[in-house]
């Protein structure tokens, strides 16, 4: 019988895991990348969910974190389609990743399959050398007891954006297209 062998280091906080976890999470410690993960339940069908995943104007309403106002500058929807999205801060005190005030972001759909995944990788327009770098950004749609369950995965943050802000900025997001696909 093979041994199948697990580790445990600080990263983990204290939990086992598979060599190929541990080696992932190491060099994501080392190059200051991480992720994030955040799953959301929608009472609604998962092709209105996906419509409102590849709608500019849904996507304005929905893809903006409370304390922000969105500009979508281009957005063509299919496989090789590009967007271009700025999301403005409301308070004059708040700093933007791009501007004063502003964070641009520019992006291309890689892969759609109809009502189920949307991958995106998107890129933050920006000076700073701690927020440049591609991020990936997949939506999974799952069928759940007459809902969809919605899981988004960002994956590739650069070192300068914080993980907890970007959990929250995609919960405020994620409860936007809730209450938007549940609207009707």
């Amino acid at each position: 019988m093979r041994r199948r062998t697990s580790f445990v280091g600080p990263a983990t906080w204290g939990l086992v895991l598979s060599p190929r976890v541990w080696a992932r999470r190491c060099a994501e410690s080392r190059s200051g990348v991480s992720s994030t993960r955040i799953s959301r339940r929608v009472s609604a069908p998962r092709a209105i969910v996906y419509r409102a995943l590849l709608d500019a104007r849904a996507v304005a309403t929905w893809m903006v974190p409370t304390g922000m106002t969105s500009h979508v500058h281009a957005f063509d929807a299919r496989e090789g389609g590009s967007f271009r999205i700025s999301l403005t801060y409301d308070a004059p005190t708040a700093t933007g990743k791009s501007t004063a005030h502003t964070d641009t972001f520019h992006g291309r759909f890689v892969k759609l399959v109809t009502d189920e995944q949307v991958i995106e990788v998107v890129e933050f327009e920006t000076t700073d050398p701690s927020l440049r770098g591609e991020m990936t950004i997949t939506y999974t749609l799952a069928d759940a007891d007459g809902c969809t369950d919605i899981l988004a995965v960002h994956d590739g943050l650069p070192r300068g954006l914080s993980t907890a802000d970007n959990k929250l900025g995609w919960r405020m997001s994620l409860a936007k297209l809730a209450a938007l696909v549940e609207a009707g």
